[in-house]
């Protein structure tokens, strides 16, 4: 074979192996190209699937939150408030008295209720719990807290340090007529409420009154004679109450109050303010 026909021929073999170079490739790609339109596809089923799954577990929760939820079992129809102030006196004397310690405080009494008046296991206490305590409007001036109350010391200015509620308040259930309601205490035919009591304390400490030509009045006009004015100690709050009925059903309100120190016809600054506010507190079923 001469040298032209070699070189032809060398010519030719390269050709080929540059052709099926060419092939190798375009088949790798094509074959990525592929992988890769799979994984696409693949994602986007997994994606809709997943999607599906989740409307479909929402739609079970949203119908079974319902089925639980068809009729009310349990609600707080109205609040009755009594809110005034009083102090603890440092030292006193025929011209002045100085006072250790100005508190402004409200009693509420909470009414459970239920719309079907023929008690049953549904509609009796087996369990009650306050808890999830947030002042949502935290005053100006002095510490807020909470505190359980003998209905029995309603608009007393009375504190129980004991009663303090820190993050929970679980109350005893009971049918006795024998109760003490000096410890947090229900009856289970909700024959009692829930009595709890606001106090600011510490608005004013270590304050001096001069003018002690009339006479001292415990209650919400020592905030007017303290120039103690009431936007700085107005006040919100909110507490989730927990509800375990007797055939172990799960209920839950959260509460929302604002501590009333005026209204339309009264002012804390005339001695006290009792309000009766109508609401439309309703228990949820979760469980």
């Amino acid at each position: 074979m001469d040298k032209k026909n070699k070189g032809n021929h060398k010519k030719q073999k390269i050709n080929i192996k540059e052709k099926l170079k060419s092939i190798d490739t375009k088949k790798f790609i094509l074959t990525i190209i592929v992988i890769f339109l799979l994984f696409v596809v693949f994602l986007l089923a997994y994606l809709l699937f997943n999607k599906y799954v989740l409307k479909i577990n929402f739609e079970n929760s949203v119908m079974d939150f319902s089925s639980k939820n068809e009729k009310t079992i349990f609600e707080i129809n109205n609040v009755t408030f009594f809110s005034s102030c009083d102090a603890k006196n440092k030292s006193a004397s025929s011209t002045n008295f100085t006072i250790e310690n100005l508190y402004q405080y409200t009693d509420m009494a909470l009414f459970i209720d239920s719309p079907q008046e023929e008690k049953t296991l549904e509609n009796t206490l087996k369990s009650v719990s306050i808890s999830n305590i947030k002042f949502t409007k935290v005053p100006e001036m002095g510490t807020p807290n909470l505190y359980y109350k003998n209905i029995y010391n309603f608009a007393k200015s009375d504190i129980v340090d004991s009663n303090l509620i820190n993050d929970r308040l679980d109350f005893t259930i009971t049918s006795s007529d024998e109760a003490n309601l000096d410890t947090p205490t229900l009856y289970n035919n909700l024959a009692n409420p829930i009595v709890l009591s606001y106090v600011n304390s510490n608005i004013k400490t270590d304050y001096t009154l001069t003018d002690t030509s009339s006479p001292i009045t415990y209650d919400g006009t020592l905030l007017k004679r303290c120039n103690v004015l009431l936007n700085p100690i107005s006040s919100s709050l909110s507490f989730d109450i927990n509800i375990t009925n007797n055939l172990d059903q799960e209920f839950k309100c959260t509460i929302y109050l604002d501590i009333p120190l005026e209204s339309d016809d009264q002012s804390i600054y005339d001695g006290s303010v009792t309000l009766k506010k109508d609401t439309n507190f309703i228990f949820y079923r979760y469980k």
